[in-house]
Protein backbone atom coordinates (compact mmCIF):
# COMPACT_ATOMS: atom_id res chain seq x y z
CA UNK A 1 0.00 0.00 0.00
CA UNK A 2 3.00 2.21 0.82
CA UNK A 3 5.78 3.07 -1.81
CA UNK A 4 8.69 5.57 -1.48
CA UNK A 5 9.20 8.79 -3.75
CA UNK A 6 12.69 10.13 -2.48
CA UNK A 7 12.00 14.10 -4.64
CA UNK A 8 10.37 16.65 -3.95
CA UNK A 9 8.10 18.82 -5.85
CA UNK A 10 9.05 22.42 -7.24
CA UNK A 11 6.36 24.51 -8.13
CA UNK A 12 7.73 28.25 -9.46
CA UNK A 13 10.88 28.96 -6.85
CA UNK A 14 9.25 27.06 -4.49
CA UNK A 15 10.43 23.51 -3.29
CA UNK A 16 7.82 21.16 -1.00
CA UNK A 17 9.48 18.10 0.38
CA UNK A 18 6.37 16.39 1.35
CA UNK A 19 7.23 13.49 -0.38
CA UNK A 20 10.58 12.39 1.39
CA UNK A 21 8.83 9.79 3.44
CA UNK A 22 6.86 6.33 2.48
CA UNK A 23 3.98 8.12 0.69
CA UNK A 24 0.20 6.72 0.71
CA UNK A 25 -1.23 6.53 -3.19
CA UNK A 26 -4.77 7.94 -2.09
CA UNK A 27 -2.18 11.32 -0.73
CA UNK A 28 -0.49 11.30 -4.20
CA UNK A 29 -3.62 10.87 -6.39
CA UNK A 30 -5.05 13.68 -4.76
CA UNK A 31 -2.22 15.85 -4.91
CA UNK A 32 -2.56 14.86 -8.85
CA UNK A 33 -6.29 16.10 -8.88
CA UNK A 34 -6.04 19.10 -6.98
CA UNK A 35 -3.31 20.17 -8.94
CA UNK A 36 -5.07 19.15 -11.91
CA UNK A 37 -8.11 20.76 -10.68
CA UNK A 38 -6.37 24.26 -9.36
CA UNK A 39 -4.50 24.47 -12.06
CA UNK A 40 -7.76 24.08 -14.54
CA UNK A 41 -9.06 27.38 -13.37
CA UNK A 42 -5.45 28.94 -13.86
CA UNK A 43 -6.32 30.07 -9.91
CA UNK A 44 -3.20 31.75 -8.19
CA UNK A 45 -2.77 32.72 -4.56
CA UNK A 46 -4.01 35.91 -3.86
CA UNK A 47 -0.85 37.96 -2.52
CA UNK A 48 1.71 35.72 -3.76
CA UNK A 49 1.07 35.19 -7.34
CA UNK A 50 2.43 31.49 -6.72
CA UNK A 51 0.15 28.56 -7.96
CA UNK A 52 -2.69 27.57 -5.81
CA UNK A 53 -1.70 24.07 -5.36
CA UNK A 54 1.11 25.64 -3.26
CA UNK A 55 -1.71 26.32 -0.46
CA UNK A 56 -2.94 22.63 0.03
CA UNK A 57 0.09 21.25 -0.04
CA UNK A 58 1.09 23.55 2.73
CA UNK A 59 -1.56 22.68 4.81
CA UNK A 60 -1.20 18.91 3.90
CA UNK A 61 2.95 19.55 5.71
CA UNK A 62 1.27 21.27 8.37
CA UNK A 63 -1.15 18.27 9.02
CA UNK A 64 1.80 15.93 8.97
CA UNK A 65 2.86 17.71 12.15
CA UNK A 66 0.21 16.31 14.07
CA UNK A 67 -1.57 12.84 14.24
CA UNK A 68 -2.94 12.18 10.84
CA UNK A 69 -3.98 9.41 8.72
CA UNK A 70 -4.07 9.09 4.60
CA UNK A 71 -7.37 10.31 4.46
CA UNK A 72 -6.38 13.54 6.82
CA UNK A 73 -3.44 14.66 4.03
CA UNK A 74 -5.74 13.21 1.08
CA UNK A 75 -8.72 15.70 2.20
CA UNK A 76 -6.19 18.48 3.13
CA UNK A 77 -5.13 18.80 -0.41
CA UNK A 78 -8.74 18.51 -1.77
CA UNK A 79 -9.95 21.24 1.03
CA UNK A 80 -10.97 23.71 -1.77
CA UNK A 81 -11.79 21.88 -4.74
CA UNK A 82 -15.52 22.12 -3.76
CA UNK A 83 -16.18 25.74 -3.15
CA UNK A 84 -12.98 27.21 -5.53
CA UNK A 85 -13.63 24.90 -8.56
CA UNK A 86 -16.63 23.49 -8.34
CA UNK A 87 -15.95 19.87 -7.96
CA UNK A 88 -19.13 17.79 -7.62
CA UNK A 89 -19.07 16.18 -4.34
CA UNK A 90 -20.41 12.81 -5.74
CA UNK A 91 -16.83 13.26 -7.67
CA UNK A 92 -14.61 13.37 -4.24
CA UNK A 93 -16.51 10.28 -3.14
CA UNK A 94 -16.18 8.25 -5.91
CA UNK A 95 -12.46 9.35 -6.55
CA UNK A 96 -11.66 9.38 -3.00
CA UNK A 97 -14.03 7.44 -0.78
CA UNK A 98 -16.76 8.32 2.22
CA UNK A 99 -14.15 9.36 4.37
CA UNK A 100 -12.05 11.94 2.62
CA UNK A 101 -15.37 12.56 1.23
CA UNK A 102 -16.88 13.57 4.63
CA UNK A 103 -13.87 15.49 5.71
CA UNK A 104 -13.64 17.61 2.67
CA UNK A 105 -17.73 18.20 3.02
CA UNK A 106 -16.61 19.53 6.24
CA UNK A 107 -14.39 21.76 5.63
CA UNK A 108 -16.25 23.13 2.25
CA UNK A 109 -18.37 26.33 3.86
CA UNK A 110 -21.72 26.54 3.43
CA UNK A 111 -22.12 30.21 4.02
CA UNK A 112 -23.01 31.98 1.00
CA UNK A 113 -23.73 35.72 0.64
CA UNK A 114 -27.69 35.40 0.38
CA UNK A 115 -26.60 34.28 4.85
CA UNK A 116 -25.83 37.95 5.47
CA UNK A 117 -23.31 40.05 6.50
CA UNK A 118 -19.73 39.00 6.89
CA UNK A 119 -20.26 38.21 11.04
CA UNK A 120 -23.12 36.65 10.28
CA UNK A 121 -21.55 34.04 7.60
CA UNK A 122 -18.33 33.34 9.91
CA UNK A 123 -21.03 32.78 12.32
CA UNK A 124 -22.31 29.84 10.74
CA UNK A 125 -19.63 28.28 9.45
CA UNK A 126 -17.91 28.12 12.70
CA UNK A 127 -20.99 26.83 14.54
CA UNK A 128 -20.60 24.11 11.79
CA UNK A 129 -17.01 23.44 12.16
CA UNK A 130 -17.81 22.86 16.23
CA UNK A 131 -19.83 19.34 15.41
CA UNK A 132 -16.45 18.58 12.89
CA UNK A 133 -14.93 15.38 13.54
CA UNK A 134 -11.41 16.55 14.77
CA UNK A 135 -9.89 14.93 11.90
CA UNK A 136 -11.50 17.94 10.28
CA UNK A 137 -10.74 20.46 13.02
CA UNK A 138 -7.07 19.91 12.40
CA UNK A 139 -7.26 20.05 8.98
CA UNK A 140 -8.65 23.28 9.29
CA UNK A 141 -6.15 24.28 11.96
CA UNK A 142 -3.68 23.87 9.00
CA UNK A 143 -5.89 26.26 6.66
CA UNK A 144 -5.95 28.95 9.21
CA UNK A 145 -2.53 28.74 10.07
CA UNK A 146 -0.60 28.87 6.14
CA UNK A 147 -3.44 31.77 5.48
CA UNK A 148 -2.91 33.86 9.16
CA UNK A 149 0.88 33.73 7.62
CA UNK A 150 0.06 34.67 4.44
CA UNK A 151 -2.73 37.28 5.45
CA UNK A 152 -0.61 39.18 7.88
CA UNK A 153 2.73 39.34 5.84
CA UNK A 154 0.83 40.74 3.15
CA UNK A 155 -2.31 42.65 4.15
CA UNK A 156 -2.00 43.76 7.64
CA UNK A 157 -5.58 46.36 6.91
CA UNK A 158 -7.66 42.81 6.19
CA UNK A 159 -5.57 40.69 9.07
CA UNK A 160 -7.28 43.06 11.29
CA UNK A 161 -10.54 41.81 10.73
CA UNK A 162 -9.27 37.93 9.84
CA UNK A 163 -7.21 37.30 13.19
CA UNK A 164 -10.42 37.88 15.74
CA UNK A 165 -12.55 35.91 13.45
CA UNK A 166 -10.15 32.93 13.40
CA UNK A 167 -9.99 33.78 17.23
CA UNK A 168 -13.59 33.37 17.21
CA UNK A 169 -13.31 30.10 15.03
CA UNK A 170 -11.13 28.41 17.58
CA UNK A 171 -12.59 29.32 20.72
Amino acid sequence: YFFTMAKSISIGKRRFDMFDEKVHPLVLEALEFATWAHGSIKQLRKYTGEPYITHPIAVAEIVKLAPHTPEMLAAALLHDVREDVLVPRYVILRVFGPIVDEYVDWLTEVSTKADGVRSLRKAKDRNRLALAPHQVQTIKLGDIIHNTISIVANDPKFSRVYLPEMVDLLS
